[in-house]
């Protein structure tokens, strides 16, 4: 028994088919959003919504307060973790406020850092002792590519206040 090889016309009367052409379009088609969501605003997480956003320096002024709650924060891409995109910091003209997502889970892609961003995330606070700190200041400073200068180390208290990333709309 001796397999047969189809010929090139066998294969170019198949593509002529309008099955085959329909099924193509619409896969095709099927694909477009895919495509769509790899442009410039990409999404990273849950959409963010329309809320207007908080200015940082409001929430850094009263930590406390906003504790736990929901907020929309926008501004330049100021930081990208290098090592695994778990964070990026954003500056809003008023304050820089890292956006913090589980390792693996999000990942904000390194080309953000420049653009601008709007993202929605729970305000925390992490109260820390001086070692703690500057573990964190030292692990902080790796994934950004520097060197953490003990110097410039400030007297406590010493906590951590951030955003726990539930999504971001990425431009840039």
């Amino acid at each position: 028994m001796t397999s047969r090889r189809p010929d090139a016309r066998h294969c170019s009367s198949l593509a002529a088919t309008p099955l085959v052409s329909l099924v193509f379009a619409a896969l095709l088609l099927a694909g477009a959003p895919a495509f769509a969501e790899e442009a410039p605003g990409r999404t990273i997480g849950e959409p963010v919504g329309e809320e207007a956003p908080t200015s940082i320096a409001t929430i850094l002024d009263d930590e406390e307060a906003w504790e736990g709650r929901e907020v929309v924060i926008e501004g330049n891409v100021t930081g990208v973790c290098a090592k695994a995109g778990c964070w990026m910091e954003i500056n809003d003209g008023t304050g820089k406020l890292q956006v913090k997502v589980e390792d693996g889970v999000l990942v904000f892609p390194t080309d953000a850092m420049g653009g601008t961003a709007r993202a929605r995330g729970t305000v925390e606070r992490i109260e820390l002792d001086r070692r703690s700190y500057i573990a964190w200041r030292e692990h902080e400073a790796e994934d950004r590519g520097e060197t953490f200068d003990l110097s410039t180390l400030e007297d406590g208290p010493w906590r951590i206040v951030r955003l726990a990333g539930l999504g971001a709309e990425i431009d840039g």
